[in-house]
């Protein structure tokens, strides 16, 4: 079966095992969501906050080691090498997923945030996603994935007391949407895995080819909006370092095949949202 060689893309350790850790443990995927909410905070020029950044981090922990846990059968098939972590170590990092959630809930009510019981969405779209698996249905697991991290920006705003202002509209529709696309291609890796726990997935109803080529294409609509906004003086020139994130989605898509290791999914697809954190801060320094 393929799947049980999907996991087996050699890489030197110890580099490899650290990746492997920080992917499998859901590290990696929490930084890249914080990356969202300070590249967010960033282009809008806001201060960073370090509370801010704590609370979307610990979301994302809780959300994605409840997801690994009930997503365990599927991923024996799929990312047999990530099943074995989460069989060992699954629970405690739900646990401790779980602890800096609701530090992060706590801390929100007693410093009185602004926004502060807005923080039991994650555990609603953990819920929707992992246990009532609404992601059996076609689309609906993407858009889950895409509006979450979409929610990201406007929970920037509601921290900062800003408003849904434009810039902050714009970021919220380019990251659900983008997102969107991030979640339909990586399930190109699962398709053996979904097709057995019959989850209806874009690459099973369309297949890997159509999907590589529909996220190649929103990708480009996507660039020709945010040169259009940036033209017509809807958001700043700064917002153009989204190009460069678009060209990196781009680079990546077409090598998103079945064979593909873990590290490919879960570092490089992954990581195009601590890419275009660094590639911000990187213009800020500049």
């Amino acid at each position: 079966m393929r799947g049980s060689i999907v996991d087996q893309t050699p890489v030197k350790a110890p580099l490899g095992a650290a990746l492997a850790f920080l992917v499998h443990s859901n590290l990696f995927i929490s930084a890249a969501a914080t990356g969202v909410a300070l590249s967010t905070t960033l282009l809008v020029e806001l201060p960073p906050d370090p509370i801010a950044l704590f609370i979307v981090f610990a979301a994302t922990l809780f959300v994605y080691s409840l997801n690994r846990i009930t997503d365990l059968d599927e991923d024996r098939t799929n990312v047999p090498n990530r099943a074995d972590f989460t069989e060992r170590y699954g629970r405690p990092l739900f646990v401790a997923g779980v602890t800096l959630y609701l530090a992060a809930i706590g801390g929100a009510l007693v410093l009185g945030l602004p926004g502060a019981p807005f923080l039991v969405l994650p555990a609603v779209a953990a819920a929707l996603y992992s246990l009532f698996r609404v992601k059996r249905l076609l689309l609906v697991k993407n858009l889950i994935v895409g509006i979450s991290w979409g929610i990201i920006p406007l929970g920037v705003a509601v921290y900062y007391g800003i408003g849904l202002t434009t810039q902050i509209a714009v970021l919220s529709a380019f990251f659900t949407v983008m997102l969107t696309v991030a979640a339909a291609v990586f399930d190109i890796k699962d398709i053996e895995g979904d097709r057995a726990e019959d989850i209806r997935t874009v690459p099973i109803a369309f297949g890997p080819r159509k999907t590589r080529l529909g996220a190649l294409v929103v990708t480009a609509l996507v660039a020709v909006c945010v040169g259009v906004l940036v033209a017509v003086g809807v958001v700043p020139r700064r917002f153009l370092v989204l190009l460069a994130f678009l060209a990196y989605v781009a680079a990546y898509v077409p090598f998103a095949t079945q064979d593909r290791g873990s590290l490919f999914y879960g570092f490089v697809i992954d990581g195009e949202h601590v890419f275009l954190a660094a590639l911000v801060i990187a213009m800020q320094l500049v």
